[in-house]
């Protein structure tokens, strides 16, 4: 059975059509059809019902069909590890981030993903800091940045950038005046506000409640929402408040006062990292594809004021 008739033939059944076959082929239509009907001779057996809309599969058909994928798979698989082995970086790379991370992220990462690794494919996916870390050690995502990553035996850690956490509140501007300079605040000053903040084991959550836990204080906790738009949204109607990253605040700088919170005489953070598996190999790909978003973070870090 030779490869080339096969994955024709398995375009053929997924289009339901010659015609189309050969479109996405580029492979002129007597030809393809010479080859499915040689397969066809070989195996003695009618793969298709022909008729004047298209192409059916038959009994036989649907059968080589799922056997055709799983080869035609397989082969691509040994190709991509070949590949590897001769250290090109192909395949596919899957990513998880946290939403307002991948709001800043994902454009200018896809665009450098394509200039310098063309012959590979990038997903994203979102999620809080603990459901991208369980989703890494089940191995549905090659690659994880979170928020305040605890050591582990079963994680490759790679620390990228530090960012003040901003006590959040709607500014009062009256008309003609300049924005005000946002000035530090210490901790108390945010134990004694309203906030809205996500709920645990959100990571920001959880380092705002041990910087406070640490000092003695405790949140005020007025409701727990998971999107930070929503977030926003609520703190821009007056009377709550927010502890986010800077980041959280582009395009509502008009509207938002972000201000830096003090713990001591050091600045409240959080830290990003990024993740791998450490139980996993390391092929050509997540290597190139981490150092890629190692530089795409720390170039759109935002410069604490």
């Amino acid at each position: 059975m030779d490869l080339k008739q096969l994955e024709y033939f398995v375009q053929v059944a997924e289009l339901g059509s010659f015609t189309r076959a050969s479109e996405v082929l580029r492979v002129a239509q007597p030809a393809l059809s010479r080859q499915v009907r040689a397969l066809e001779v070989e195996l003695r057996l009618n793969l298709f019902h022909r008729n004047g809309r298209g192409v059916a599969l038959t009994e036989p058909g649907q059968r080589l069909l799922a056997h055709g994928r799983g080869i035609l798979q397989q082969v691509q698989r040994a190709r991509v590890d070949l590949e590897e082995a001769r250290g090109a970086p192909v395949g596919r790379l899957a990513l998880g981030v946290p939403p307002t991370v991948g709001r800043l992220l994902t454009s200018s990462l896809v665009q450098a993903f394509r200039e310098q690794l063309p012959r590979a494919t990038l997903t994203m996916v979102e999620g809080l800091s603990t459901y991208v870390l369980e989703w890494l050690a089940q191995g549905r995502i090659d690659m994880a940045v979170v928020y305040n990553a605890a050591p582990s035996a079963a994680l490759d850690l790679v620390p990228v950038l530090e960012q003040p956490l901003m006590l959040v509140s709607r500014r009062n501007v009256r008309p003609g005046k300049s924005t005000p300079v946002a000035k530090a605040v210490p901790l108390r000053d945010v134990a004694a506000r309203e906030l809205v903040i996500p709920s645990r084991p959100h990571a920001i959550r959880m380092r705002v409640e041990t910087a406070l836990a640490a000092a003695g204080l405790r949140p005020r906790v007025a409701l727990e929402i998971e999107s930070v738009p929503a977030i926003l949204d609520l703190v821009e109607q007056g009377g709550l408040a927010a502890v986010l990253t800077r980041d959280a605040l582009v395009g509502r700088e008009a509207t938002l006062l972000a201000q830096p919170i003090r713990a001591g005489r050091a600045l409240l953070v959080t830290s990003l990292w990024i993740a791998t598996s450490a139980q996993r190999p390391r092929g050509p790909l997540l290597e190139r594809g981490a150092a890629l978003v190692q530089a795409q973070l720390k170039r759109l870090a935002t410069v604490p004021a």
